[in-house]
C-alpha cells in the first residue's frame, strides 16, 4: 500500500512539474490587455471587490494574487501571471490523479491531463492573469475527493470535499453549478443513511467557511447599501449580466460558434475518445453517484456556456473541458483495454499533441483563408489573430510597449481616453512604473485618480485647457459625442482630439 501511494505521488509530481514548465514558459512576463489588464490594476490597488459587481469580484484569487504581489522576485505583473500559470498546472496534475484514482490505470489519466493541458482556452488562461485556472484547481480537487469517497466511504473526504467547494464559490461563481450536483449526491447519501445528519451539517459548515471570502464580500455590501435584494443580484450576475445569464435563447451563430470553440479546443483525432468516454459511463462498471455526478457536470457546464451570450463566453467551457477531459481518459481506457499494444496507445499520445502544432499554424491559416477572428484590429503592438489563436504568451510586451509610447508621446497635463482594452496598461504604467504622473487617464469603466470630468458638457472646456487624446476612434470604443462633434488627427499610436473644422465654419457663418 505504501509502495503503490508512493509511486502515485512520484507519477502527480512528474505530472505537474511537467505542466508547471510548460505554463510557466508559456506565461505573459507583463502588462496585459483588457480584463487580465483589469486583473493587474486590482491587485496592485490592492482591490478584493471590484468595480464591475460582486459576481466579478472573485476575491479568494485576489488574496493569493496580492500575496503575490509581495514577493519581491521578478515583475509585479509577471507574478499576478503566475498565479494562473501555478493553478491551471495544479488542475492537469488533478485531472491525472483523478482519472489514475478512478481508473487504476495511468496511461488513461497522462491522456486526460494532456488533453486539458493543451486545450486551447485552458491553455490560454493559464498563460494571462485569469482566475479560470484556479477554480479549475479547486474544481478538480473536489473531484478528487469525491472519487476517494466512493471509493473509502469515509466522511472525511466529504468533509474537504465541502471545504473546497466553499473555496471555489471565493473564487468564481461556476462553483454553484457542481455545488449543486453535490448537494443531490450527497442527500442521497443522507437518505440511504449512508451518513448523518450531523456529517451533512459538518459538511455544510465547511462549505460556508471556505465561502467566507466572497460571504464577507456581501454582508459588507448589504450593510453599506441597505439594499438586499440589489447586493444579492450583484453577487448572482454581477452588474449588468443577469440576461445573459439566464438567457434561453440561441442564434444560429452562436451555435456555430460555439461548435468551432470546442473543435479548437480539441483538434485532434482523441475527441473520439470523448465520445467513447460518454459512451461508457453508461456500459462499465461504475460508482452509481459518481457517474451521476460526472454526468450531471459535463451536461449543466455545457448548456451553462453553450447558450450564454456575453462576448467572451468561450471562456465558460472551461469547466465543461475539465470534465470532457477526464471522459476522455476513460475513452483512453477502453481503448487500452481493446487494444493490447504499446504502440497503439503512444500513438494517441501523440494525437494528444497535435493542438500544439494546430495553434502554432492557426494565425497563418487564418489569414490566408480571411477567417475573421471577431475582434478588433486597431490595437497597437497587437496581432489579434497571434493573440488569440495562440495560447501561449512567451516573451509578449506588446501591452508595455503601446503604454510607455503612449504617455511618453503626448504633452505635459495631457488627457487620454482608453476604452476597456487598453486603459488598464495606461494605468498600470503611471502608477507601477511611475510614468507620466501628470497624464490623466479616462475610460467608462475606471480612471485615474485626478481624471478630470470627462461627458458632452465639459469637454469643451476641458479641450480648450489641456490636450486630449483618444486611443481609438472608432465607435464603441471612443465616447458617441466625441465621434459626432469633434476630428481626431493621427498622433503616434493615438489620436489628438481637436475642434470639428465644419462645426467651427458654421458657428463663423451664423
Amino acid at each position: 500500500m505504501e509502495s503503490t501511494r508512493s509511486n502515485l505521488a512520484r507519477h502527480y509530481a512528474a505530472v505537474l512539474c511537467g505542466a508547471l514548465v510548460l505554463y510557466v514558459v508559456s506565461c505573459a512576463p507583463g502588462m496585459l490587455w483588457q480584463d487580465s489588464g483589469l486583473i493587474q490594476y486590482r491587485v496592485w490597488n490592492n482591490d478584493i471587490e471590484g468595480f464591475l459587481g460582486l459576481a466579478l469580484s472573485h476575491p479568494l484569487f485576489y488574496i493569493l494574487a496580492i500575496g503575490a504581489k509581495y514577493i519581491p522576485l521578478g515583475e509585479f505583473a509577471h507574478r499576478v501571471n503566475l498565479v494562473s500559470a501555478i493553478a491551471g498546472a495544479v488542475a492537469v496534475a488533478n485531472v491525472f490523479l483523478f482519472v489514475r484514482l478512478w481508473l487504476g490505470r495511468n496511461l488513461p489519466a497522462l491522456i486526460a491531463a494532456v488533453t486539458l493541458a493543451f486545450s486551447h482556452t485552458f491553455w490560454r488562461h493559464a498563460s494571462v492573469a485569469e482566475s479560470y485556472t484556479l477554480w479549475a484547481a479547486l474544481f478538480t480537487a473536489e473531484l478528487i475527493m469525491l472519487v476517494q469517497y466512493t471509493r473509502t466511504n469515509r466522511v472525511r473526504f466529504l468533509y474537504l470535499l465541502g471545504l473546497l467547494s466553499g473555496l471555489s464559490t471565493s473564487v468564481h461563481m461556476l462553483a454553484v453549478i457542481p455545488l449543486v450536483c453535490y448537494a443531490v449526491f450527497v442527500v442521497f447519501l443522507l437518505a440511504k443513511r449512508d451518513i448523518s445528519a450531523g456529517n451533512l451539517g459538518v459538511v455544510v459548515l465547511l462549505c460556508i467557511i471556505g465561502a467566507l471570502p466572497y460571504e464577507i464580500l456581501i454582508a459588507s455590501n448589504m450593510i453599506q447599501t441597505s439594499d438586499i435584494a440589489g447586493t444579492l443580484a450583484s453577487a448572482a450576475f454581477g452588474r449588468r449580466w443577469q440576461g445573459a445569464v439566464l438567457n434561453t435563447s440561441l442564434s444560429t451563430g452562436i451555435v456555430k460558434e460555439n461548435i468551432l470553440y470546442i473543435l479548437f479546443n480539441f483538434p485532434t483525432p482523441n475527441i473520439m475518445l470523448l465520445f467513447a468516454g460518454c459512451l461508457a459511463m453508461f456500459r462499465v462498471s461504475l460508482h452509481r453517484g459518481l457517474r451521476n455526478v460526472l454526468i450531471g457536470l459535463l451536461v449543466l457546464f455545457f448548456l451553462f456556456a453553450f447558450r450564454y451570450t456575453v462576448p467572451d463566453r468561450y471562456t465558460f467551457f472551461i469547466p465543461f473541458y475539465c470534465v470532457a477531459s477526464i471522459l476522455t481518459g476513460l475513452g483512453a481506457s477502453l481503448v487500452q483495454e481493446r487494444v493490447r499494444s504499446r504502440v497503439a496507445f503512444y500513438l494517441v499520445l501523440m494525437f494528444g499533441l497535435i493542438p500544439v502544432g494546430v495553434y502554432a499554424a492557426a494565425p497563418r491559416l487564418a489569414g490566408n483563408m480571411q477567417i475573421d477572428v471577431g475582434t478588433r484590429d486597431d490595437i497597437p503592438y497587437r496581432d489579434d489573430a497571434e493573440y488569440f489563436l495562440r495560447p501561449w504568451k512567451t516573451g509578449y510586451a506588446g501591452a508595455d510597449r503601446f503604454a510607455d509610447e503612449a504617455l511618453n508621446l503626448v504633452e505635459d497635463n495631457a488627457v487620454i481616453y482608453a476604452d476597456i482594452t487598453t486603459v488598464a496598461p495606461l494605468l498600470l504604467a503611471r502608477q507601477v512604473k511611475g510614468l507620466r504622473p501628470d497624464v490623466a487617464i479616462v475610460s467608462g469603466t475606471v480612471n485615474s485618480e485626478d481624471a478630470p470630468e470627462f461627458d458632452a458638457g465639459s469637454f469643451e472646456c476641458l479641450l480648450k485647457n489641456r490636450p486630449v487624446y483618444v486611443v481609438s476612434a472608432k465607435a464603441g470604443y471612443c465616447p458617441e459625442f466625441l465621434l459626432d462633434n469633434y476630428d481626431f488627427v493621427r498622433a503616434g499610436i493615438l489620436w489628438q482630439v481637436v475642434e470639428s473644422k465644419e462645426l467651427t465654419e458654421s458657428t463663423k457663418n451664423r
